[in-house]
This record gives structure tokens, sequence and C-alpha cells, in this order.
């Protein structure tokens, strides 16, 4: 049988793509996680399991609210953003939504239609055009299989396959490598971290409470000893009054940080390219689902628009991501430059801070 799509991914951009178009096409779902094992203390997927406003605005629009079984206490709202190099601490008012992010993807695949074939735990390995359409090569359980489609989409993430053999020579997004270490808890704390240091990254590094747990992580640049960047960054939060306590484990991924829009590959032909893997997730705050949920829109759009066209189609419908990828390339410069940082910071502007002096004052906090 020839597929309609074939997309390679199940995280939340492939999910959302097989779900709007899995009762209208045929569609072969390939992911490499084991689907059908609900619960796994063995895997922990590298991510802070924060669900932003521009994400939470995609899933209203997707007609989604998330399940409370889902959800991950606690839930708050403001971060404490740290400037080390500065010796500068503010609060903000931030409105994110506290997830368990396997649960949050294994959600999003339970919503994938049963029209759509998911083949789990398997692994995409290459692909090859032909007149009618593209085959792809993928192993299932070490059993190497074949399937063609019409249309093949990456969406596999950071270090997307589809991606470089698409493009090989060209230049991707910058890469870093997120390490996060979780620790026992041993006291509350009301805010979600964000902090910045140069001497360990020029991105940033962040904190965020879990039920029982504490998530320490940071986005390293993986050319500049990221091991020991991390156990400086641990160090460093220590010397700041944080008891890290036992530690549960750790486990890394690589991250994209697009510098510009010419590091953007939505794809040519029969394919395309959706979420992290063309390179959609914000360069001020490596936030992604939005962009995979929006792309996977756009990229439904163009295929129920035109299947031979869909390429074109779906570039011409990222325009405003394209915009908003500028715009956050501009406030990361605001953010990651220490002048304008220091200045920002400095002034107070939008931050809790003088109320927390109050309460703090008044011994209530």
């Amino acid at each position: 049988m020839m597929y309609d799509v074939i997309i390679g991914g199940g995280g939340p951009a492939g999910a959302t793509l097989a779900r709007l178009l899995g009762r209208s096409r045929k569609v072969l779902l390939i992911e490499r996680r084991d689907m059908q094992r609900i619960s796994r203390n063995d895997f922990k997927k590298c991510c802070g399991g924060l669900v932003a406003p521009d994400a939470q605005r995609l899933l209203a629009e997707l007609g989604l609210g998330i399940p409370g079984d889902v959800l991950d206490g606690p839930q708050l709202f403001a971060v404490r953003t740290m400037d080390l190099g500065h010796d500068l601490e503010r609060y903000y008012q931030r409105h994110y939504i506290n997830v368990n992010r396997e649960k949050f993807d294994r959600w999003l695949i339970s919503l994938v239609p049963s029209e759509v074939v998911i083949e789990d735990r398997s692994i995409f390995k290459e692909y090859v055009e032909f007149g009618k359409g593209v085959q792809v090569s993928y192993a299932k359980d070490g059993e190497e299989r074949l399937a063609t489609a019409r249309l093949l989409v990456g969406a596999d993430g950071a270090s997307s396959r589809v991606r470089r053999q698409l493009a090989p020579d060209r230049k991707g997004p910058k890469k870093y490598i997120a390490i996060q270490e979780y620790f026992r808890q041993t006291e509350d704390q009301p805010y979600y971290g964000s902090i910045f240091n140069k001497d360990i990254t020029d991105f940033y590094s962040w904190t965020i409470p879990k039920e029982g747990f504490l998530i320490v992580g940071s986005a390293l640049d993986p050319d500049r000893e990221p091991t020991e960047k991390f156990e400086q960054l641990k160090r460093k939060l220590q010397e700041e009054g944080f008891d890290l306590g036992k530690s549960l484990g750790k486990n890394s991924a690589y991250l994209n940080r697009p510098c510009g829009t010419d590091q953007i590959l939505t794809g040519k032909g029969k394919v395309v390219l959706i979420g992290e893997a063309a390179g959609w997730i914000s360069p001020s705050s490596a936030e992604g689902l939005s962009y995979g949920f929006r792309s996977a829109l756009n990229l439904a759009e163009a295929i129920e628009v035109d299947m031979e066209r869909a390429a074109a189609i779906y570039r011409r419908n990222s325009k405003s991501l394209f915009l908003n990828i500028k715009w956050k390339s501009i406030k990361s410069f605001l953010m990651y430059n220490d002048y304008t940082r220091n200045i920002i910071m400095r002034s107070g502007v939008l931050s809790m801070g003088a109320i927390k002096e109050k309460l703090v004052e008044a011994g209530i906090i």
C-alpha cells in the first residue's frame, strides 16, 4: 500500500499532524519510543515540561484541553530570574502549565485516529525519492521494513535524519546540548528559575519544581566542556542557597537555536519538515511546543489544498512563523546581551520585586 503521508517522529508536531490528517488521508507514523507502555519509570524526556502561553493558545485552536492526569504539580505563577554574573535577581509573573512531558506526549498520541498506522519502537533510517513519491526504510524491533508515500514529513526533532538527508550541506540552527538532573526536593520553591551566566552558557539555565523533585537544567555548548559547565552551574546554585538534595538521575538531548530565518528549512518537493526538525523553536527561550503545533496546522492545511504542491503552500502558510522567529531573535539579543539585560533587570520594569520585598519585610514569606 502507498500511504499519502509518512510522518517520521511522534512528538507533539508529528502526533498533531497525524491527528489532523488521520481521517482524510492514509497516514503512517514512525516513532522510536514504545507508545504501548503507558507507565514507564525508566525514561524521562529531557524537557522541563512547561506549556507556555503561546502553546496554550494553539491547544485552544486545536480544540484541546490538557487532562488532569497529565498535569504535574506544583502550578506556579512566577519566575525567579538570576543573573549570576552581575548579582542581579528579579521575579516576573508568568503563566505556564506544569505537565509531565512524557504523559503529555502520550496523551497527544492517544488522540491520533485509529485509521493511522503507528509503528512505534521503530527507527527511521533513510528515504529514496521516485516518480510517484518517496520510499522510506526503517527498522522495527531490529527488523528492516519499507514503506512508500506521496509525501514524507520529518518531525524527528533537533537531530533530524530527514533534514540531514534532505540538505546535508545546508547550515542549520546553532546546536546545544540540554542537560537535566533530577534532585529530591528538600524545600518548597514557589517559582520557576531562569539563570544567566556567560561563564556557563551564552543561552540560559533553569530550575523547575515537580512533585517530589527539582529539575536543574542548562542549554550548553557541546564543544565547551558541557559536563564541567553543568557541574559549575550546580556549584553556583548551591552558593545561592539551593539545597539540591539527592540526585535521582540525569539525561540530555540536543537542542536547536536558530540564529536567523535562513536556518529554517521547511522542505522541498516530496519531503517537508515541521517542528524542531525544520528549525521552528524560539531563539530566546527554546520553547518549541507552539511552533510544533503551528507548523503541523500549516502543513495539514497545505496538504488539504494540494498534496502535490504541499511544500510550497506550507512555506507560504508559515509567513507568520518566519516573522515570529525574527522577532524572537531581536528579543534574544536583548535578553542575552549583558549590557541590555543589566539595564532591564536593574530598572525592575514588569518585575514583582517590590511586592516580594514588602512581603519579606512583613514576614509573610
